[in-house]
């Protein structure tokens, strides 16, 4: 997978991955993670699948409906990349946080759906519930937050409920940040992203 690593300087810190919305890069969100923790590793990943020339991480049938079959097999994918990373680069493939906007919060919600223990914890700005009527592995402690706009188009905010319901109904620790900026990435949620992060990750 099209990857980049920049090795941090606290050695104790997770490994932050960063996964772009539609049309990104693996490089998008590396301020994001550099103003969460300046200190840690950073692991980015771009999307393989191409929409129009966009980059993605799994395909969809239209607007909000996800190809299943694709995300299945995509989340497979980087659940065995981040195995393989973590042998390569020499982090704790067990302390991963990950940092995902709009798809790349998705198949960042996907780990979590289909793999125990696949993620220490999870930033996921507007993300939607990646599949329903499946049974989630336990997910007792780990942590997640949720950036969600109340007025976002693209993410209602009954998808974020019905996330935060389904993930703690796993034993996940959820909380939910909601603004009014649509489905923007704003700088308010960064920073609410990083209080939660001092308080719930960094040890």
């Amino acid at each position: 997978m099209e990857h980049f690593f920049q090795q941090g300087t606290d050695s104790n810190a997770p490994t932050l991955l960063i996964l772009h919305g539609t049309g990104g890069t693996e490089r998008d969100l590396l301020p994001v993670a550099e103003m969460i923790d300046s200190t840690a590793s950073v692991l980015g990943v771009r999307g393989a699948v191409s929409e129009n020339g966009m980059a993605r991480f799994f395909r969809r049938l239209s607007e909000g409906v996800f190809d299943e079959e694709d995300l299945i097999a995509r989340t497979k994918e980087l659940q065995e990349f981040l195995d393989q990373a973590a042998q390569n680069y020499g982090f704790n493939r067990d302390n991963i946080v990950a940092i995902g906007y709009s798809n790349g919060a998705n198949i960042a919600g996907s780990l979590l759906f289909h793999y125990k223990a696949s993620l220490y914890g999870a930033i996921l700005f507007h993300p939607m519930v990646p599949r329903r009527n499946i049974t989630l592995p336990d997910l007792t402690g780990t942590p997640v937050f949720i950036g969600a706009g109340e007025n976002d188009p693209l993410c209602l905010p009954q998808e974020t409920m019905d996330l935060e319901k389904l993930l703690s109904e796993a034993h996940a620790d959820v909380l939910v940040h909601w603004d009014q900026l649509g489905h923007q990435l704003s700088q308010k949620e960064v920073n609410e992203a990083k209080i939660w992060y001092n308080a719930h990750i960094k040890k």
